[in-house]
């Protein structure tokens, strides 16, 4: 083992993210005002982990000034959250702004301004209003394009003067993949047709967005955050290859090759022309889409996504799923994090990092969320009462150290942002398990208290110097 200290680049950001429905809670919300995530809830409550859900979350809406001087004593110089599209607007047709909502997201931005963090606003986090999605069955219809992009440019009247730092969508391909590809959420619907069209509807949507920003000569930049896979085969066999290659093409750069080099990969458009799911679309979309490529995108990563060639036929009754062409694998002896079933693998940083260099014109990027989710994380308290999770320093100074690397050798990485500032509920997992800096104790109204990962972090932002421990086989 050894120890290495890496500096942070000039202008690197150290933030964090969240997003409007996983902080704000209901407090204030009119009727009619529901967002995706809460009608499923609404509907599906039993299958949240304890019930809990978006209702209150963190209180974040009426909890704000105490959530930002938190921000500010944990070293964070940007944090990203969404405006809530659902509750932004009192009517979707006409665009028409609920000033009360606004008041709130004005305040909050005060708030921002006066500690000295940066915000950065995403348009959509999973809140597509749900009335949209009963009336027009959500992003299958072009019209909920149009009012999406009537709402960007009611969020750049309102804030463009305060905001530089914007993004259409959070993972774009995560909603419709839960829901239509793989009928795991509400309504429960297996539709890969309807996937599609989702993808490209979001997508265009995304250049749509980029357009209106150009045209009205806002300041700053516009992109989007993805979450990408990076994906490893099996072995070297050429089948195995081929299955990864396939896994990459459907989830990855059904995305990354629209909305940063502007066209979809010829493959893709086959391979959804022979299995009969082509979504709808005519010339002037793709002219949209290819006219209109994002300023930056943020990068969400996690663990990585390894696959093999499928082992035996896909069931010609069942309709087109791209699981026809691949198999889940796992690696014998991975590294593993038991609370969330998902395999640590720092490197899959470094791997992107690259990826985004040689074959995405090295478009300014960052870390967007990374993060590492731990269950009943009451068992490492100290007798201080602050949770001691030296597992996440680590997990987060071992990402940060592939960052650096691949910035070194130039990469075009522009900072890291952790997953998340708090606790916070995510979809179904609700509070079980623990991502923040800060823990929120649901037994006692919700009050917050610093980890151990915050002060770590205060002293990061502070040094601007990595320092950390490393077996050899890890550099």
């Amino acid at each position: 083992m050894s120890k290495v200290s890496l500096a942070l680049p000039e202008g690197f950001i150290l933030g964090a993210a969240a997003s409007a429905w996983q902080t704000e809670g209901w407090s204030g919300k009119k009727p009619g005002q529901d967002s995706y995530l809460d009608a499923w809830y609404k509907n599906d409550r039993h299958v949240w982990h304890n019930g809990y859900g978006p209702a209150v979350a963190t209180d974040f809406i009426n909890r704000y000034p105490e959530d930002v001087a938190l921000m500010k004593a944990s070293g964070l110089s940007h944090y990203r959250t969404s405006i809530n599209w659902s509750r932004f607007l009192t009517d979707y047709e006409t665009a028409t702004v609920d000033e009360e909502y606004a008041a709130y997201l004005d305040r909050w931005l005060d708030e921002m301004e006066a500690a000295g963090i940066v915000p950065m606003l995403c348009l959509e986090h999973y809140e597509l209003p749900a009335a949209l999605l009963e009336k027009y069955d959500g992003w299958s219809s072009k019209h909920v394009v149009e009012l999406f992009v009537r709402y960007a440019e009611k969020a750049f009247e309102r804030f463009g003067h305060r905001v530089t730092r914007w993004f259409t969508f959070n993972e774009p391909v995560v909603v419709q993949t839960r829901v239509y590809l793989d009928a795991l959420r509400w309504p429960y619907e297996q539709n890969t047709a309807k996937w599609m069209q989702w993808n490209h509807h979001k997508v265009l949507a995304t250049a749509k967005v980029v357009e209106l920003f150009r045209r009205r000569g806002q300041a700053g930049t516009i992109g989007v955050i993805l979450n990408p896979e990076v994906t490893y085969p099996r072995s070297q066999a050429a089948h195995d290859q081929r299955a990864a290659e396939l896994y990459d093409l459907f989830y990855n750069r059904v995305f990354l090759d629209p909305l940063i080099l502007g066209d979809y990969p010829a493959e893709l458009l086959a391979l959804l022309r022979r299995h009969e799911v082509m979504f709808e679309h005519d010339a002037a979309e793709l002219a949209t889409i290819r006219e209109n490529t994002v300023d930056e995108v943020g990068i969400n990563l996690y663990y990585p996504h390894r696959v093999k060639a499928p082992s035996r036929a896909w069931n010609p009754e069942t309709p087109f799923h791209p699981a026809c062409y691949y198999e889940h694998f796992e690696l014998p002896g991975r590294r593993m994090n038991p609370s969330r079933g998902w395999e640590i693998y720092p490197k899959i940083i470094y791997d992107m990092a690259q990826r985004l260099k040689q074959d995405y014109r090295n478009i300014p990027w960052f870390i967007a969320e990374n993060g590492m989710g731990v269950e009943n994380e009451a068992q490492h308290r100290g007798a201080d009462g602050e949770i001691q999770d030296d597992y996440r320093i680590r997990f987060i100074g071992e990402h940060l150290y592939w960052t650096l690397k691949a910035c070194e050798e130039g990469a075009n990485c522009r900072g890291y942002m952790l997953w998340a500032f708090t606790d916070n509920v995510s979809p179904m997992n609700a509070f079980k398990n623990r991502y923040g800096l800060i823990e929120i104790d649901l037994n006692n109204q919700r009050a917050r208290r610093r980890k151990k990962s915050s002060h770590w972090f205060a002293a990061l932002s502070e040094s601007r110097t990595l320092t950390l421990t490393l077996d050899d086989d890890e550099k």
